[in-house]
C-alpha cells in the first residue's frame, strides 16, 4: 500500500463533523480527524498487498499424505464498504495439503490482509478461499466466516444479536460429505 492520504481524511472528517452540526474545533473533537486517520490506516492496511505473499514457501510433505488442516476461531475485523462500519467475527479455515504445508501463523495473516480493505463478507470469504487454493496449490479449501455487522446491529434494523455466516469451498472440500465433516469439527465436534 502506498499509504493513506492523511490530510484528505482529516479534512473530510472535519467536514463530516461540521455537516452533522458539530464544531470540529471544540476540545473533545479537536483530535478526532487525526484519530480517524490513524484508524483508517490500520483498517485499510491490506490495500495493495498480495495475500499470497503471506503464505511464504511452506514445508514440503516429501511423500507423506496430509489430511485436513483446520484452524478455528481466527479473529478478524473488517469494514463494510456500504456504510464504512466495522464487522467483527471469526474465520474457520481448512485446507487439504497437496505438496506442502505452511506455518499455522500464515493463514491468519492471509485473513488479516484480505479483511483489511473495504469489504463485503461474501467477497472476503471467496477471496480467502481463492488465496489459499491458489497460493498453496491445495487439493481443497473450506472457509467459513461468522461475523456481526455494525451496519445491522447499530443502525437500521438494530439486530444486536444476529450474525452472518458465509461459506466458500474449493476442490475436494466442495464435496458436500467432506464439507459436512469439517462443519462438524468447526462446530466443536471431535473426530
Amino acid at each position: 500500500m502506498t499509504g493513506i492520504d492523511r490530510p484528505r481524511i482529516e479534512a473530510a472528517v472535519a467536514e463530516i463533523l461540521a455537516a452533522i452540526g458539530e464544531d470540529p474545533s471544540r476540545p473533545g473533537l479537536l483530535s478526532t480527524p487525526s484519530r480517524v486517520a490513524d484508524a483508517y490506516e490500520e483498517f485499510f492496511s491490506g490495500l495493495g498487498q498480495d495475500p499470497a505473499q503471506e503464505l511464504g514457501e511452506g514445508v514440503p510433505l516429501e511423500g507423506h499424505d496430509a489430511e485436513t488442516v483446520l484452524l478455528r476461531d481466527i479473529a478478524f475485523r473488517s469494514v463494510c464498504e456500504h456504510h464504512l462500519l466495522p464487522f467483527i467475527g471469526v474465520a474457520h479455515v481448512a485446507y487439504l495439503p497437496n505438496e506442502r504445508v505452511v506455518g499455522l501463523g500464515r493463514i491468519p495473516r492471509v485473513v488479516e490482509t484480505l479483511a483489511s480493505r473495504p469489504q463485503l463478507q461474501e467477497r472476503l470469504t471467496e477471496e480467502i478461499a481463492d488465496a489459499l487454493q491458489d497460493g498453496l496449490g491445495a487439493r481443497g479449501v473450506l472457509v467459513v466466516l461468522d461475523a456481526q455487522h455494525q451496519c445491522v446491529s447499530a443502525r437500521g434494523v438494530r439486530q444486536t444479536e444476529s450474525t452472518t455466516v458465509t461459506v466458500a469451498s474449493r476442490g475436494e472440500l466442495a464435496d458436500p460429505v467432506a464439507r459436512a465433516g469439517l462443519m462438524a469439527l468447526i462446530g466443536r465436534g471431535v473426530a
